[in-house]
């Protein structure tokens, strides 16, 4: 194989990769509000013998899990705020996996730019 439609395929690579971590950048540019965790639903009983969760009957509570110092906290999630919260809580999930493929697009773009130079380097 020469080494034109090596480089040719290298470049390709290289301006896809770089098409791509344009379009990640913009997440990172919004200017929306983050909020770090998740929200889902958690059953538990309420502690009275005569209610029906003694019985296996949970009660649903909404509840925002987050990761403080180290350590996994709960709040319970009042309605009214239930559906912003998720909303703050899905952008930063986006966010944080958008970061996470930025950093692979770059390692990627490293590669291709090292396997560029040898092929220009065996061209000349």
């Amino acid at each position: 194989m020469s080494a034109r439609p090596r480089t040719s395929r290298l470049r390709q690579s290289l301006l896809r990769l770089h098409d791509e971590a344009g379009g990640l950048l913009e997440v990172f540019l919004a200017a929306e509000s983050l909020v770090r965790g998740s929200v889902y639903e958690l059953r538990r009983r309420c502690g009275r013998p005569s209610c029906r969760c003694a019985r296996g009957a949970l009660h649903p509570v909404m509840v925002w899990s987050v990761s403080e110092q180290g350590r996994t906290r709960l709040r319970i999630v009042p309605d009214d705020e239930l559906a912003q919260l998720r909303v703050l809580t899905q952008r930063s999930q986006h966010f944080r996996r958008a970061r996470s493929r930025l950093v692979r697009v770059q390692r990627e773009m490293l590669q291709l730019v090292d396997q560029l130079a040898a092929a220009r380097r065996k061209e000349g």
